[in-house]
């Protein structure tokens, strides 16, 4: 079967809501045994878990801050007992991103995209490194985003970050090649989830306007792309950023 992900464990991010559930969905669906992670409300994680029981996915449902060392290291812990060692990390996890002139940031927002672009990034994947190195296989897929190539502004911190969390990953793809384990990137563009519903909708229209495909992206565009670098099939593909966003970045 194409795609298929049977026999590895995958945790994915912030995976209770938006595209990271999406993905953490597609991916059991492909047959990974899935760790669906979430930092805060318990009741809506329990709710968006139970998709994933329904549909009869192998997967458990792990709280914990990717952005904290002795956090990561208890969900790593939690899953290796219950599903075994993850092979396939998605780095999807997101802190709200208001666009604001540069003046009205201070360090400490920069410093929390950091934390969850860079910091997270690089916890997870020294948490997983063993395992994967054992196995001469691997997978780590970050979710950036479109900004970085389109130099979106007023936007500063985000868009720093982003890049930061893509200068990584290329550079960790040459350093990991030779132990088998595959280091890429998905660039979304703005692609409408749950916390985007209070977003104006003329800023919504206007980009819509731009998208040379003419439709909104889904999180199932996301989810399939993710599906394609976790997948053998990618197995030769390494230090890739693959944007999703309809040819707005044909670059």
């Amino acid at each position: 079967m194409p795609f298929s992900l049977s026999g590895h464990v995958a945790l994915v991010t912030g995976s209770t809501t938006g595209l990271g559930k999406a993905i953490a969905l597609t991916l059991g669906q492909a047959g990974a045994k899935v760790a669906v992670n979430y930092a805060n409300n318990t009741e809506r994680a329990q709710r968006a878990y139970q998709e994933f029981v329904d549909r009869d996915i192998e997967s458990m449902l792990v709280r914990g801050n990717v952005t904290d060392e002795k956090s990561v290291d208890e969900i790593f812990s939690a899953v290796e007992q219950k599903l075994g060692k993850i092979d396939i990390i998605v780095v999807n996890a997101t802190p709200d991103q208001p666009q604001k002139p540069i003046e009205e940031y201070d360090w400490e927002f920069y410093q929390s995209m950091l934390d969850f672009f860079v910091k997270s990034p690089y916890l997870l994947a020294r948490r997983a490194l063993p395992a994967m190195r054992e196995k001469r296989w691997g997978r780590l897929i970050n979710i950036t985003s479109e900004v970085f190539h389109r130099s979106v502004s007023p936007f500063s911190a985000y868009v720093a970050a982003k890049g930061g969390q893509i200068g990584w990953s290329r550079s960790m793809s040459q350093e990991l090649a030779p132990d088998g384990i595959t280091v890429n990137t998905v660039a979304p563009g703005w692609i409408p989830v749950e916390r985007h519903e209070k977003d104006p909708q003329q800023a919504k229209d206007e980009y819509q306007r731009l998208i040379p495909m003419g439709r909104w992206g889904t999180p199932q565009d996301v989810a399939h792309a993710v599906l394609y670098y976790a997948s053998e099939e990618a197995g030769f593909v390494t230090g890739q950023t693959l944007c999703v966003n309809g040819g707005m970045t044909p670059w």
